[in-house]
């Protein structure tokens, strides 16, 4: 977390969190609610605001994923998991340009594939799925040299299985 949030919350310590404002793409994108239709949601540009998400994100003891902007927790509606993974440079890298090292992998009844890795479970984008299906089929997995089994699950089960919450709502 940037330093400048940490001292924003010791300055700040009650200010109320924010719903229904942020989301994460299926491809790993940040996009913010557009003010005249709550419905829409479009992709932030930004490159520093990005960035800036990115070294913020974090979740909360009940898995509700958040982005931390200074004082306030700005929860993140989740297209289908928390982190999003994709090939960057050779590497498998998570939506905020963080290594990733899968350790199990799983194919949802829409042909989406789910990856555990050291952060938790993330969605491989669509773009990616044919380079990991020719690794996979050649018997290597050349990131990491690294065989995984493949296992099925149900999309409506993912965010009870790995403890995480689609869409957080304002308490009531």
């Amino acid at each position: 977390m940037d330093t400048a949030v940490i001292q924003a919350l010791a300055r700040w310590p009650n200010v109320p969190d924010c719903y229904d404002w942020l989301m994460l793409d299926r491809r790993g994108r940040w996009r913010l609610r557009h003010p005249q239709d709550a419905m829409r949601f479009e992709p932030i540009q930004h490159a520093e605001l990005r960035d800036y998400i990115a070294r913020n994100y974090s979740v909360d003891a009940s898995g509700a994923w958040y982005f931390q902007n200074g004082p306030q927790k700005v929860f993140v509606r989740l297209a289908y998991t928390p982190w999003v993974l994709r090939f960057e440079g050779g590497a498998l890298v998570n939506q905020c340009g963080e290594i990733a090292t899968p350790q199990t992998a799983w194919l949802d009844e829409e042909g989406s594939l789910l990856l555990l890795t050291q952060r938790g479970v993330g969605l491989l984008d669509d773009r990616d799925l044919a380079t990991f299906a020719d690794d996979l089929a050649q018997g290597f997995f050349k990131l990491e040299a690294l065989t995984l089994v493949l296992g099925p699950v149900l999309k409506a089960d993912v965010p009870s299985r790995f403890g995480f919450v689609l869409s957080p709502g304002a308490p009531t």
